[in-house]
């Protein structure tokens, strides 16, 4: 496959597919394009993307698929059904799925796939909606080697590390690896800017110090200048952060790993959820431990 005549099929233009297929867009294939929403097709179709009456219609003749669902019963729905895209793809194409999911249902999705005579790959993304157009993202891949080597072009003109992991779920379990990161280090900034408050210092010193010191991790540096703002609008939700715990959770048990702080943090979402925060962005862990602390909006 190479940029002037590659052709795939992308099935869920919502705010990661958009940003994304537009990139792949960009760097020369042809995107057949299909999303159950029609002002997302709309925005396809305005990006450059080449819109689908269907997700059948989206995958006629590719040999390369794309999926990013929000979920195991979204992807159970769209490939494994008995009128699921699965059955409607050629032998020897790829599948290659971007989303968030268990590693269950990813299995069971392999399994199906080589039934088909489909090369099946993990591809989950890291990152988010608002750094996707910049090519800014990561995604780590497990599937056949073969496959991975093939397709790894366009996977690269949208995100800036391919990481291979094995054959078989490795990727799931490193996607689910890396949002428990990004959860337990929302909940510690949240205790840490409510101690710091608590002791005296300035809202926007504090967030200077965390920025300037040894935690001063890549997701902190992204988090500190909205924080600064008090600005919550949401890149990924909390809601979307609790699904992952849950996904993260499930996971743990099956293959016997206490996750303690998981469990925890699994407790706050599910709080902000039910305060009709689920929709804020997944640090509105910090005014909810203010909340908690006693304290009010700081002054900036």
């Amino acid at each position: 496959m190479t940029a002037q005549t590659g052709s795939v099929a992308w099935i869920g233009i919502g705010k990661m597919g958009l940003p994304i297929t537009g990139r792949i867009a960009a760097a020369g294939y042809r995107v057949m394009a299909f999303d159950a929403s029609a002002e997302r097709l709309a925005m396809a179709r305005q990006g450059g993307l080449t819109p689908a009456a269907s997700a059948t219609d989206a995958v006629a003749g590719q040999t390369v698929v794309f999926t990013s669902l929000p979920d195991d019963i979204a992807l159970r729905a769209a490939l494994l059904a008995p009128q699921g895209l699965l059955r409607a793809m050629p032998p020897q194409s790829v599948l290659i799925e971007t989303s968030t999911v268990s590693a269950e249902i990813s299995a069971e999705l392999a399994e199906a796939a080589r039934a088909q005579g489909v090369d099946y790959l993990r591809a989950p993304v890291s990152g988010n909606a608002s750094i996707a157009h910049t090519g800014a993202l990561t995604c780590f891949v497990s599937g056949p080697k073969a496959a991975f080597e093939r397709v790894r072009p366009v996977l690269a003109s949208f995100t800036r590390a391919q990481t291979y992991l094995g054959e078989a779920e490795q990727a799931r379990f490193a996607k689910l690896a890396v949002n428990l990161m990004i959860a337990v280090s929302a909940g510690m900034m949240a205790e840490s800017l409510a101690l710091a408050r608590k002791g005296g210092i300035a809202w926007r010193d504090m967030l200077q110090v965390l920025d300037d010191s040894a935690v001063a991790s890549p997701m902190v540096k992204y988090k500190t200048p909205p924080l600064a703002t008090r600005n919550f609008e949401s890149t990924f939700s909390c809601r979307q952060m609790a699904k992952d715990l849950d996904l993260i959770l499930g996971a743990g048990h099956s293959v016997g790993v206490p996750l303690q702080l998981a469990a925890q943090v699994r407790e706050t979402y599910g709080s902000l959820i039910a305060q009709g925060e689920g929709e804020s962005d997944f640090i509105a862990t910090v005014p909810h431990l203010e909340r908690l602390s006693g304290l009010g909006e700081p002054e900036l």
